[in-house]
């Protein structure tokens, strides 16, 4: 399951919570809803280089998603979304849907 740290405040991650908010593949994280889910994303942000360029530029770094590799990044093309995976075949011959 991929985690992604959102809150509803921010702009760039409204869209994000809104394709995957029904999604089972992945767990929307809000930082500003729980003093909890703020603490957990600084404890990430703090010891991961990922963040360097975004705290390097003044940014917060989210939204972030934490693949379950335990990679991260911040761009939604890199996560698959939705249930089937591109080149993903629908057919018995392989050639796709």
């Amino acid at each position: 399951m991929i985690k992604v740290y959102v809150m509803s405040t921010c702009p760039d991650c409204r869209q994000a919570k809104e394709q995957l908010k029904d999604n089972p593949n992945y767990q929307l994280v809000d930082i500003g809803e729980h003093v909890r889910n703020l603490k957990e994303f600084i404890r990430l942000r703090d010891s991961n280089p990922a963040f360097n360029k975004a705290k390097a530029n003044g940014n917060i770094g989210i939204p972030c998603f934490v693949k379950e590799d335990g990679s991260v990044t911040f761009e939604m093309d890199d996560v698959v979304i939705g249930d089937i995976e591109e080149g993903a075949s629908c057919s018995l011959d392989g050639k796709g849907c």
